[in-house]
């Protein structure tokens, strides 16, 4: 199934914006796109040509790339198109687009030096294990050194690794097939152990009303119905219990009570703030620009929030590493120190 990253979707529907705001027609701007264009982008633009020149709009054709197209993206541009706006709604999807990779950025870039480390301290241990304590373990059976039992451990898991690699490697594929199969059938309980964790439930309730407000402003901005746009946003959150709480926002609103009424059923799951501006935005018939507010703030505690869950992680991964190799490291030590003493003492 195609893919494409937000990069190329960020190109493709900012090529297409700016052609058609300099008049050149949707089937000529894409026929344009394709000189130059590789890759799954380009089969998507294929499609694309292949479905206009049948008479289909353009939301319809994109419909049928769910996989790179959402549903916030498909019903904008099916709006647009209704109402004749594609060149101005185009240029807000660009908008939207560009602030998801940098928010996708933000949260990529906090979990870099954690990653790093964490890689470098396995490459490490793997390296410790296969190659300095099988050759130290050689010269200490040699000697007939009594070895400590941390020294003993150590080898014993060397020779563990060693003697059991096919099937270390083959358990871990099948641990990794595993967790993907799982992760598929029974996504809802994987996450909900996952977003149960200390420091990562409140991060991603942060980043899925930031995505929420941040779309149902698009939606709202783009005219669609307040019914519809809870819908479709409610789509881009991860957490089921923030999904349930959106759900019940919707079943307010057609009862003819109000978004905030629903925000307030759910309180514990959303930030304080959030109500009261959503609140203020519908004293004031300005729902739409409460959300944009919203979306604003939440981006910017999110960037808080990883910047302290990194402070707290990089010294305790770094403690965590330096007490581990230095253990090895010891337990590799103890027994030279110990032969040391013996022959000064002969």
């Amino acid at each position: 199934m195609i893919t494409l990253s937000n990069s190329e979707k960020l190109s493709m529907l900012r090529n297409l914006g700016v052609m058609l705001g300099s008049g050149i027609p949707l089937a000529e701007a894409v026929e344009s796109l394709l000189e130059d264009t590789k890759g799954s982008l380009r089969k998507v633009l294929l499609t694309l040509r292949a479905d206009l020149m049948q008479g289909q709009q353009i939301s319809g054709s994109l419909a049928g790339f769910p996989r790179v197209f959402d549903k916030v993206t498909i019903n904008l541009i099916k709006a647009a198109e209704e109402a004749g706006t594609l060149e101005t709604t185009l240029k807000d999807l660009q908008e939207h687009i560009q602030k998801e990779i940098e928010f996708t950025d933000k949260i990529k870039f906090a979990m870099i030096y954690p990653g790093l480390i964490m890689t470098l301290f396995i490459g490490v241990l793997v390296m410790i294990l296969t190659v300095v304590v099988p050759r130290i373990s050689s010269v200490f059976s040699r000697l007939r050194v009594e070895l400590p039992l941390p020294t003993k451990i150590l080898i014993w898991a060397s020779n563990l690794l060693l003697d059991n690699t096919a099937l270390i490697i083959i358990g871990l594929i099948v641990v990794v097939a595993g967790g993907i199969i799982l992760y598929r059938s029974q996504r809802q309980w994987v996450l909900s152990i996952v977003f149960g964790l200390p420091g990562v439930s409140g991060l991603v309730r942060q980043i899925d009303w930031t995505r929420f407000s941040r779309s149902l402003y698009l939606l709202l901005s783009s005219g669609l119905p307040i019914i519809v746009a809870l819908s479709l946003a409610a789509d881009v959150v991860m957490d089921w219990r923030i999904g349930k709480v959106i759900s019940k926002c919707r079943e307010m609103v057609i009862a003819g009570k109000k978004v905030s009424d629903g925000l307030r059923w759910g309180k514990k799951l959303v930030p304080s703030l959030m109500i009261k501006l959503v609140e203020a935005g519908e004293r004031t018939g300005t729902l739409d620009r409460s959300m944009q507010e919203v979306s604003v703030h939440l981006d910017y505690e999110v960037g808080n929030s990883l910047k302290a869950l990194t402070a707290i992680l990089e010294p305790v991964l770094l403690v965590v590493v330096g007490i581990s190799v230095g253990g090895m490291m010891l337990a590799i030590i103890a027994p030279i120190y110990g032969l040391i003493g013996q022959v000064g003492g002969r």
